[in-house]
């Protein structure tokens, strides 16, 4: 029973020493990725898409994020606000259902599957990755199934 004991004590320790995801930072040093992180700022997005706040969703974003949608690259705050409100017309949050059908946090990249219906469009399938550092979208890609 002892040792049983201590596999599970050194197992344990082992545990909760494990080293997390790092990355460089471009100048030789080790930065921490939060999964943690990565999940708060896909759920704030989703949020705020959701309530179409333009505001709230552009501070997921910085001047040198890039946003690759089947259309349009949009780079920089300006191209994508300006996408956002093109987006928000489109899908209102008084008519909108939309329906998140997959979430999946890898390190650094979020990924989301989902739907949606408004009296403009039917998404039947819809996908976003993100990959967020330093608390924001730095990429993101879409792609959809319009109907």
């Amino acid at each position: 029973m002892k040792i049983l004991n201590i596999v599970y004590l050194a197992i344990f320790l082992i545990a909760c020493n494990a080293p997390e995801a790092r990355e460089s930072d471009g100048q030789n040093n080790d930065v921490t990725i939060s999964e943690g992180k990565t999940k708060e700022i896909v759920s704030h997005h989703l949020e705020a898409f959701k309530n179409n706040d333009l505001e709230e969703i552009m501070k997921d974003y910085t001047e040198e994020s890039v946003f690759i949608a089947p259309d349009a690259t949009y780079t920089g705050l300006e191209q994508i606000r300006t996408s956002y409100e093109n987006v928000f017309k489109a899908f209102p949050k008084d008519s909108m259902t939309f329906t998140l059908e997959k979430t999946v946090v890898a390190q650094d990249v979020g990924y989301i599957l989902w739907k949606a219906k408004t009296p403009a469009v039917t998404v039947s399938y819809g996908t976003d990755t993100f990959i967020i550092r330093d608390g924001k979208i730095i990429r993101q890609t879409f792609a959809g199934v319009f109907e």
